[in-house]
This record gives structure tokens, sequence and C-alpha cells, in this order.
């Protein structure tokens, strides 16, 4: 997984890429969500339009940084869930903790 990351305004967007499976890339997400926050960024967006697979170890990476933000009183929405990945947050009913979006742009609007 490739990780980058943009500001909107007062709203970070976290943009992964490829495979979201654990590893050496958990350790990237976990240390720029701590930095985000130290910086005073709480609104997050992750956009997972880029994101080919994901497995149990990237959902957990994802329930990880929605727990870390509402800890530092922030929040962290999804947008441009695939349809692979959406079926993933049905079967495991993640769909009813995560916020999620069909674009970036309405995520962002949301806060």
């Amino acid at each position: 997984m490739k990780l980058s990351h943009r500001e909107e305004g007062s709203v970070t967007v976290i943009e992964p890429k490829g495979k979201i499976m654990g590893g050496p890339e958990s350790t990237a997400l976990h240390d720029l969500l701590h930095e985000l926050i130290e910086n005073d960024r709480k609104s997050i967006v992750v956009d997972l339009g880029k994101v080919d697979w994901m497995n149990s170890t990237g959902l957990g990476l994802l329930i990880s940084g929605l727990t870390t933000l509402k800890k530092a009183d922030g929040e962290l929405k999804l947008a441009n869930v695939t349809e692979k990945i959406q079926s993933l947050l049905t079967i495991t009913k993640l769909v009813t903790i995560f916020k999620s979006f069909d674009t970036v742009d309405e995520a962002i609007s949301s806060f």
C-alpha cells in the first residue's frame, strides 16, 4: 500500500493506494494519524477509491484509526468506498460504525 495525504481546509484527506493488509503499512497509517492529531488535524477522510483489496487486518487499521481519533475528539470518515470494501463492511456490520460517503467532497462537507 502507498499512503499519501493532503489538506482540504480544516480536513485532512488520507489516500491509501493498493492493498491494505497490515504489515509495514499499518505502522505508517498509525504514525500518520498520531502525527495529524499532534498537529491538531482531527477531521480525517480516508479516500478508499484506489484501494484494490482489504483484509481483516486492514479493517482493523481503520477501526484503530477511528478509535484513536474519537479519543482525541476527532472524526474519521470514509469516501469512495469500492463495492468490494462496502461488501466487507456490510458482512462485518462495520457499516453501522463508519460514516461513509460517495465522494471525498461529500465527506469533507459533512464536517
